[in-house]
């Protein structure tokens, strides 16, 4: 396939080489990108090492108004003193402006914030929430007609324990409160959906995929694919054929003509893939993925790369991911040509 990016090419191997967004000494991670207008945004988090928990991890962002060759200075959107914030999820609004949940860690105290912006420099906290069960994580929000904005979670320990849970969470006035719902609960970590990615196919359809942890039986992971034809009150689990992808957070982009783009980071071979297919040839049949294209390459380091999150950016796709080692991770970004195949 051709690859047509604004991003230099490295000659000895011939991948893309993504650009870096931030590199600022410290473990720069877990980033999402969103566009408002021709305005790149770039939230992630930087702590000192790949921890939740760490007192010193804040959340930031830059913006580009020139796709992507240069970044205005970061702008801090929150870092609390005695709690580890961590961005978890991305999406936008009714009116158009960019929201960003935000995970918050405390000694005494966990919550999920959700904020606001216009322009991706200043952000407005506009709704706190703790949950029961509390999400490990509070995904990308989206539009679902006729129900509002929605967004998935998951709630965990990563424990090999039927204690694993996730759902819905759905707000009727543009983000300021949100009402939870249970899918499913009492699972085993190998049957536990996590880091869901979903999009809305119109007439009630949501389509998920879904990262797999790690299988006790030492099984490999395949990712999970979720449906629902009712807006989301009932869904269907399914496992594709998609195995290249342990621990491995997917991103969805659905295009005008019926086509679904599924990126995911492989750790340990530090290849950016897609998968490219018309989703109603994987509804109701998830070992229809095709073969992965790859898009770029990073970090090989299975711990310290990876995390795809990716959105529409003119006739491209913006996707960011954090590439490094246990030391130093840098948030990269690269824009992927959607006009092949």
């Amino acid at each position: 396939m051709t690859q047509r990016t604004f991003e230099t090419t490295d000659e000895a191997s011939g991948s893309v080489l993504p650009v870096t967004v931030q590199d600022a000494v410290g473990y720069n991670s877990w980033s999402f990108v969103q566009t408002i207008g021709n305005t790149l945004i770039c939230a992630y988090s930087r702590g000192m090492q790949h921890s939740i928990t760490e007192t010193c991890r804040g959340v930031y962002a830059r913006i580009s108004k020139d796709g992507g060759h240069t970044w205005q200075p970061e702008s801090t959107v929150v870092n609390t003193v005695d709690e580890c914030e961590s961005a978890i999820g991305k999406g936008l609004d009714e009116k158009g402006a960019m929201l960003l949940w935000v995970r918050c860690i405390g000694e005494k105290r966990w919550h999920h914030d959700l904020y606001r912006s216009v322009d991706g420099i200043s952000f407005e906290r506009i709704a706190t929430l703790e949950p029961s069960p509390m999400p490990m994580q509070i995904t990308d929000v989206f539009a679902v007609e006729g129900v509002g904005l929605m967004s998935l979670w998951f709630s965990g320990r990563y424990k090999d324990l039927p204690e694993n849970s996730w759902g819905t969470l759905v707000s009727r006035d543009n983000g300021l409160t949100w009402e939870q719902t249970t899918i499913e609960n009492g699972l085993m970590k190998g049957d536990w959906p996590t880091e869901p990615s979903c999009v809305s196919l119109g007439d009630g359809r949501l389509f998920v995929v879904a990262r797999a942890e790690r299988r006790g039986d030492g099984e490999p992971s395949r990712q999970f694919q979720l449906q629902s034809d009712d807006k989301g009150k009932t869904w269907r689990k399914f496992r594709t054929n998609i195995d290249d992808v342990s621990e491995s957070t997917p991103s969805l982009i659905l295009g005008k003509d019926g086509k679904i783009w599924n990126y995911y980071y492989q750790r340990g071979a530090g290849l950016l893939k897609r998968r490219v297919v018309n989703v109603f040839d994987v509804w109701d049949n998830p070992m229809n993925w095709p073969e992965p294209e790859n898009v770029c390459k990073g970090s090989e380091n299975a711990h310290h790369a990876g995390n795809v999150n990716a959105c529409v950016y003119g006739d491209r796709h913006a996707c960011t991911f954090y590439s490094g080692d246990e030391r130093q991770t840098d948030v990269k970004l690269v824009l992927a040509e959607t006009s092949c195949n």
